[in-house]
């Protein structure tokens, strides 16, 4: 396996591949609905693509209020640490841009790989397109 590299996408240029992504892991993967998954934030977030060579395989996306969403690998290459490589990706922009703290809405499952990133569970569970989340928080 290429390393794991992260890079900041343009919405408009990386859009394909940024869908790609998406709709793979949400849509397909999750059965979230198409009209759910796509909304009018995405255009004044900062995307991230992480690529394994030349090839996109994981995306996610900061909104201007610093939360977190869309964190997205491709199956194939879930468990090689392509989350890992996004979040550190994103955590790095927020504090170049001077957001001390982060917060995302996370899937029950994956709650225990955001904590290992230091974020903490700050809410109950609450269902969001069916799926049982939880809000995190990480820094001040």
């Amino acid at each position: 396996m290429n390393k794991i590299r992260v890079r900041v996408a343009d919405w408009l240029k990386d859009n394909a591949e940024i869908r790609r992504i998406r709709e793979a892991v949400f849509i397909a993967e999750q059965s979230v609905p198409p009209e759910l998954e796509w909304d009018s934030d995405d255009d004044g977030a900062v995307h991230f693509l992480a690529f394994e060579g030349d090839f996109p395989i994981g995306t996610a996306r900061l909104l201007p209020s610093g939360e977190i969403g869309r964190v997205s690998v491709l199956k194939d290459w879930r468990g090689l640490k392509v989350g890992d490589a996004l979040m550190e990706a994103v955590i790095a922009e927020t504090e170049r841009r001077g957001q001390t703290r982060q917060f995302l809405s996370a899937q029950v499952y994956a709650a225990p790989f955001y904590e290992r990133l230091g974020f903490k569970v700050v809410s109950d569970e609450f269902l969001e397109v069916g799926i049982p989340h939880v809000d995190m928080v990480r820094g001040d």
